[in-house]
């Protein structure tokens, strides 16, 4: 995502008519009554058939992703699912694509895919999330070890996500600077942590072993709970990056929570269940969630109008500068 393509949501009624328009294109067994799920970078609907069947149908934002990129999401998520790791199964149009094309009255031609429901719910940060970030933990070792032997097919693109592009100037989610409730007097305690944690993750480095495909957005809101089982969805923002950032994903907007230590202790776990990490990887935790934090403040900056940005406050902010200081000092361990 660019700082430019931040969405400007049509009306609810053209974007209802895009995805009547975008399901038109799927065999009459998929089709069905359309509500609108969630608005944020992309517009995603429930699909309820008739029979009571259920799909999710996804309408692309325009000016975010090329076709070439949709298709290599969808080339991993087939690829995963292969290999029986429960992600959510696109779904073949009439033509047999998994790609689909609609438009709407003003509206530009957006991409469309549906895919297969998978049941649960997304967990709270209120809740005793200990179980599932065990279980997360091991999802994403499994994610890890597959991404590391997949080859990935011939003219495969994803975005790259390493500290110039979270962080640098032309970052794909914006300038942090432009932050909502940001003062000019804290930029430079942020300035200081951006340098430091670019100087840690050089030294980390992008080795094979480090730095490969991942989800690159397990944030509470992208994982569904069921009974026991944990389950990913949303892959729109996977892309090659530092494999441990699926780690600092996964805390997203709640960095600053007292249960940090807890939660990531049982990912560690979990991942442990089913890969190894050594004592570098544990080391470069605070650099990499102090990074995403930072990260989601310029996503906070070109998507302020978003009921989700809008919720965060400057209570968000303000628990953000005590974050930075705590890994300047070197308060943040989680070895």
């Amino acid at each position: 995502m660019t700082a430019a393509s931040a969405l400007a949501a049509p009306p609810p009624s053209t974007l209802d008519a895009l995805a009547r328009a975008a399901l038109a294109s799927y065999p009459a067994s998929y089709q069905g009554e359309v509500s609108l799920l969630s608005l944020s970078e992309n517009a995603t609907y429930l699909v309820r058939t008739a029979v009571g069947d259920r799909f999710v149908l996804r309408i692309h934002r325009p000016d975010y992703h090329s076709e070439r990129a949709v298709r290599s999401e969808l080339a991993w998520l087939a690829a995963l699912k292969s290999a029986a790791i429960k992600v959510p199964e696109a779904l073949p149009g009439s033509n047999g694509d998994l790609l689909q094309h609609a438009s709407a009255a003003g509206l530009s031609t957006r991409m469309a895919v549906l895919f297969s429901w998978i049941e649960g719910h997304e967990p709270d940060a209120q809740e005793n999330l200990e179980a599932s970030f065990e279980r997360l933990g091991a999802i994403n070792a499994r994610l890890h070890l597959h991404a590391r032997g997949w080859a990935r097919p011939d003219g495969f693109e994803r975005p790259t996500w390493n500290h110039q592009t979270m962080l640098g100037e032309g970052a794909h989610w914006g300038d942090w600077r432009h932050a909502p409730h940001l003062q000019a007097r804290h930029h430079g305690l942020i300035e200081a942590t951006i340098a430091v944690i670019g100087a840690q993750l050089q030294a980390y480095g992008q080795g094979a072993a480090r730095f490969g495909l991942i989800h690159a957005d397990l944030r509470l809101a992208n994982l569904l709970v069921d009974a026991e089982h944990t389950r990913v969805i949303d892959f729109d923002d996977c892309g090659i990056g530092w494999y441990l950032h699926d780690l600092a994903s996964a805390l997203s907007f709640h960095e600053h929570h007292a249960a940090v230590p807890v939660w990531i202790a049982h990912w560690l776990r979990g991942y442990g269940s089913v890969a190894s990490l050594d004592q570098a990887d544990l080391d470069i935790i605070p650099a990499l969630l102090v990074q995403r934090r930072l990260q989601l403040l310029a996503w906070t900056g070109t998507h302020s109008d978003t009921q989700l940005a809008l919720g965060l406050g400057a209570d968000w902010v303000a628990q953000t500068l005590p974050l930075c200081r705590d890994y300047l000092d070197g308060r943040l361990n989680f070895a």
